[in-house]
């Protein structure tokens, strides 16, 4: 059920006592799993109320109060940027609603960003480097997500065969983003913090500048591309290099060259999760338009190309096809090599032989043995449990790591 800006006011009030509303306007947020409202007091303060949808954007809300919690005032004053601070929180049922301080700046959208001062641009680099050299440490203290580069990839790959099975999916993208995700030279990157949740709608503007980020409802270890995905969707060529430009340059490690090509995956990608994400929801409206969005993107790249994205070029279906219809089949071949599929390995083996057919045997006289010999008798077998040892194989073991972590509301 969705909540309107009247309603968010109401409960902001049982969050944080004394907040006497007198004014409220909608906010934008991501309309699938919040419903957000700015609020102006009777003392001229501004607010801002997040109220989740279903309970899985209650607990990410939840998490993000914790993340809050973890930036201690030593390491937010070392950031670019504000921060929100959590003023109240109440629970409604099964779910929790957050008040928020006020910071100033206001959300702009992606043209107003890719058409604005390069001052901008400059700064969202800034930013982007400042979130991404935040200490590890951070991220394990609050025991949230951590991925090394192969276990980021594996997951990908899970969430694409989960994708797949929907039958909804486009047969060119499937194609390309599973050859994307098993090309390995792609997935060489220095893991670190990543926001998880960066688009336009978490940056607030003013001046020309970025002065706060909101939205650490994600925040993680991971691949720093998945924060360059929503440029990269921008389709502001131009824009982007600007941005990684400032980036670079901020950085205390150099990025990796593969980036942005890992970024146009998870902007494209991020379609198909939208799609699986309706489904679970129930939501027709959301499955509609994910689909369409879907044949969209395929009808642009079978027409233009897109966003590179594999370092190894993707193989032609239709040569491919060619190429196993023109194998020679019959069995009297002398000799053929087995191509492999770029899904899987055949297999045939590499060299096939044909015996060479045998001269018919000329018919002999029988021949008299030179010494006659008597087999000896065979003895007897012993029981098999006499003397037998049999081999113990080592134990199949498993074991499954629970981590309980009692969190205490401060």
């Amino acid at each position: 059920m969705r909540r309107k800006p009247i309603e968010l006011a109401a409960i902001a009030t049982a969050a944080v006592p004394g907040l006497t509303p007198t004014a409220v306007s909608s906010a934008p947020d991501d309309p699938a799993d919040f419903d957000s409202a700015l609020l102006l007091d009777s003392e001229g303060k501004r607010w801002r109320v997040r109220s989740p949808r279903h309970a899985e954007a209650s607990a990410r809300l939840e998490t993000e109060f914790l993340v809050l919690r973890a930036f201690a005032p030593a390491v937010r004053a070392e950031l670019p940027f504000l921060m929100p601070t959590v003023a109240g929180s109440v629970r409604l049922g099964t779910l929790s609603t957050f008040v928020y301080s006020h910071l100033s700046g206001t959300t702009r959208s992606v043209e107003e960003l890719t058409s604005g001062p390069g001052s901008v641009a400059r700064e969202i680099g800034t930013a982007l480097a400042a979130i991404h050299d935040l200490p590890r440490s951070l991220v394990s203290n609050a025991d949230l997500p951590s991925y090394t580069p192969n276990e980021f990839r594996q997951r990908r790959l899970n969430e694409l065969d989960q994708a797949a099975t929907t039958g909804k999916i486009p047969a060119a993208l499937l194609r390309r983003w599973e050859h994307a995700m098993e090309d390995v030279s792609l997935w060489r990157f220095n893991p670190c913090v990543v926001h998880g949740d960066l688009h336009e709608d978490n940056l607030l503007i003013e001046s020309g500048r970025v002065t706060a980020v909101t939205g650490w409802t994600d925040l993680r270890i991971g691949d720093p591309a998945d924060d360059f995905a929503w440029l990269v969707a921008s389709n502001e060529q131009d824009f982007v290099d600007a941005v990684l430009k400032s980036y670079t340059s901020g950085r205390r490690d150099a990025p990796d060259q593969h980036l942005l090509r890992r970024a146009a995956l998870s902007a494209e990608f991020a379609l198909a999760q939208y799609l699986v994400k309706g489904l679970a929801a129930g939501d027709e409206a959301m499955v509609i338009e994910a689909e369409g969005m879907l044949e969209s993107l395929a009808g642009d790249i079978a027409e233009f190309g897109g966003q590179p994205i594999s370092v190894e070029p993707l193989p032609d279906p239709a040569s491919r096809d060619n190429a196993e219809a023109a194998a020679p089949a019959s069995s009297e071949s002398t000799a053929s090599t087995a191509v492999p599929t770029p899904a899987h390995f055949g297999s045939s083996p590499a060299v096939t032989v044909v015996p060479v057919p045998a001269e018919p045997a000329k018919p002999a006289a029988p021949a008299q043995p030179a010494v006659h010999v008597t087999p000896i008798p065979v003895e007897e077998a012993p029981d098999a449990e006499d003397g037998a040892s049999t081999t113990q194989g080592p134990d199949d073991t498993s074991t499954a790591a629970i981590s309980v972590i009692n969190v205490k509301q401060g």
